[in-house]
């Protein structure tokens, strides 16, 4: 097996020790490095932290540590997800809680990871944005002795005397975007610094995204609600809420909408889609604050309102059956719309009334329980189950059944208004012995039995969901996005290159010998074309371009290895 340049150097160290063995009586001992003082190990730990490595270690490792977040649901966005996944794994969930599993983003260890990485790269970055602000306002580099050593050189006789040749030189590398300066006998010019700009760039931009994201997941806060037409939020008192780690409902802006109308269409022409929404807009009567002047918009979908810095943008919207319940004594217990959710394309939608305080025929308390299914275009499917077949209003149709029994509601549990927990009630029967059903389009009252009351399908109102969210740091973190994207194509693309144009008087007095040399960092399949272009402009500008270029006798040195970007050339350097 062939060995590797670092066994070689073992073998030599072995051999060397040996040596030095024979010679003085004993084989020498290798010294132990002394104890770090404090100071000292807080330096060496510093280093470690600020080290390239080790950002890009907690980069991998934040992007780990975010996989639970996705995997468990999130007490902040699904508490009801949370508590259903704890019933459903009695031993693990304990666990998962006490290790912050459901509030992972919040948590102790991805905070840390956080602000390590955090720390980590303003540590890498800012000591060499100073070293390339020094490195950008510093001369080019000396022109090396032999310039027939660098990796690419070119050389031609020429009939122009040496101080023209150097002058028309200085032009041509500065129309080139090289940063020059003339010497005695030479020329140096070096460009590319701003592929390290491009890096660094990448670098604080990406400071600057986790501060973005930090902010928009500490400060952030969306809630939802609905409202039927005519009705009224408040931007306090939301359905559902879910906030940063430092954001309340308290946050959100004390605004009143009033939802005055909802303009709908759907497509009924063309037949590959009909039935395909094509307007939704919501009228609404906006108030910023108490006491403020209303004022009338439109919010549309990707047109949301705004209060402040908060949207308020339509995200849904549906049916509100219009359902009278009366009880058993005649008394009116229900009246008003109820949202139907929508279940498919065709919003074929289903929702919940509850009664808590209605009475029989004999005056005896009684709660009841209406669920049902609201059809726009009620049709049949294939197996005679009744369906929509167009999401407008062309026959509507509601379908439902009647419970009764205990609706939970002096529980003290929160309870979600669109389902109904039948667990403790009974469902109504009708003098057939089979369950009792109601079929009623607008204008029907239908008679419950066993004197429980009646329920009148009075009409039918429209609803909209609205979404109330307030995101900092969005634009902000787009920004920095196009500024990481900017500087990795920079760092990536942009070469660095240094190029030096010797000129001196041929042997004899007969013309000008000029030399062009090159040196790139690293890998750079455009150096060659990069010293031939600089020598064909210079013969141009001096009106020299029928003689062709004396090759190099030598030859250019072949690249350094693939892979090798920070070998760097040795080239001896003029003595002053």
């Amino acid at each position: 097996m062939a060995r590797t340049d670092e066994t070689h150097l073992d073998d030599l160290r072995d051999a060397y020790r040996d040596e030095a063995g024979r010679e003085g009586g004993r084989r020498p001992q290798r010294e132990l490095a002394s104890e770090m003082k404090p100071l000292e190990f807080l330096r060496y730990c510093w280093r470690q932290l600020t080290s390239m490595r080790t950002a890009l270690f907690l980069l991998m490792l934040l992007a780990v540590a975010a996989v639970p977040g996705s995997t468990f649901p999130q007490e902040n966005n699904d508490p009801s997800g949370v508590a259903t996944w704890i019933d459903d794994h009695p031993t693990a969930g304990p666990w998962v809680e006490r290790l912050q599993g459901f509030h992972v983003y919040s948590s102790v260890w991805f905070s840390a990871i956080y602000l390590l990485l955090f720390i980590s790269l303003i540590g890498c970055v800012l000591p060499r944005v100073s070293v390339h602000w020094r490195s950008l306002r510093s001369k080019p580099p000396r022109t090396p002795a032999r310039l027939d050593r660098l990796p690419e050189h070119r050389e031609a006789t020429l009939a122009t005397p040496p101080a023209e040749v150097l002058e028309v030189a200085r032009t041509v590398l500065a129309k080139r975007h090289f940063r020059v300066e003339r010497r005695d006998g030479s020329v140096a010019a070096e460009k590319g610094h701003h592929r390290e700009s491009g890096n660094l760039l990448f670098h604080l931009s990406l400071v600057g995204l986790l501060i973005a994201i930090a902010s928009s997941s500490l400060f952030s806060y969306a809630g939802q609600r609905i409202v039927t037409t005519g009705g009224t939020m408040v931007g306090t008192q939301l359905d559902s809420f879910s906030g940063g780690t430092w954001s309340t409902i308290d946050d959100v802006p004390p605004f009143t909408l009033k939802l005055d109308s909802m303009d709908v269409a759907f497509e009924a022409q063309q037949t590959s889609q009909i039935g395909e929404p094509r307007r939704f807009a919501a009228s609404v009567e906006l108030t910023d604050e108490p006491g403020d002047t209303p004022r009338r918009e439109t919010i549309k979908v990707n047109h949301p309102g705004k209060v402040g810095h908060t949207q308020i943008s339509l995200s849904g919207n549906g049916y509100a059956p219009v359902v009278v319940v009366r009880d058993g004594q005649g008394n009116v217990v229900q009246d008003g719309a109820t949202p139907f959710l929508p279940q498919t394309s065709n919003y074929d939608s289903t929702g919940v009334v509850k009664v808590p305080d209605a009475v029989d025929a004999d005056g005896k308390p009684v709660q009841l329980g209406i669920q049902g299914v609201f059809l726009p275009t009620a049709t049949t499917n294939a197996a005679g189950e009744p369906i929509s077949a167009f999401p407008d209003t062309a026959s509507p149709l509601l379908v439902a059944r009647v419970w009764t029994g205990d609706l939970g509601l002096g529980d003290g549990v929160a309870q979600n208004v669109y389902t109904l927990d039948t667990s403790r009630m009974t469902q109504v029967q009708g003098t057939d012995g089979q369950a009792f059903a109601l079929t009623m389009k607008p204008g029907d009252t239908v008679q419950l039995p066993n004197g429980l009351g009646s329920v009148e399908f009075a009409g039918i109102e429209r609803f909209a969901s609205f979404d109330v969210r307030y995101t900092p740091g969005q634009t902000a973190a787009l920004v920095f996005a196009l500024l990481a994207t900017t500087g990795l194509v920079l760092s990536l693309f942009l070469p660095r290159r240094r190029v030096w144009v010797k000129a001196a008087a041929a042997a004899g007095g007969a013309g000008t010998v000029v030399q062009v040399g090159g040196l790139a960092r690293g890998n750079d399949a455009g150096l060659a074309e990069e010293v031939e272009g600089v020598l064909r402009r210079l013969r141009e500008s001096l009106g020299e371009t029928d003689a062709e270029p004396e090759p190099d006798p030598g030859g250019s040195p072949p690249p350094p290895a693939v892979g090798d970007h920070e070998q760097s050339v040795h080239v001896p350097e003029e003595r002053p």
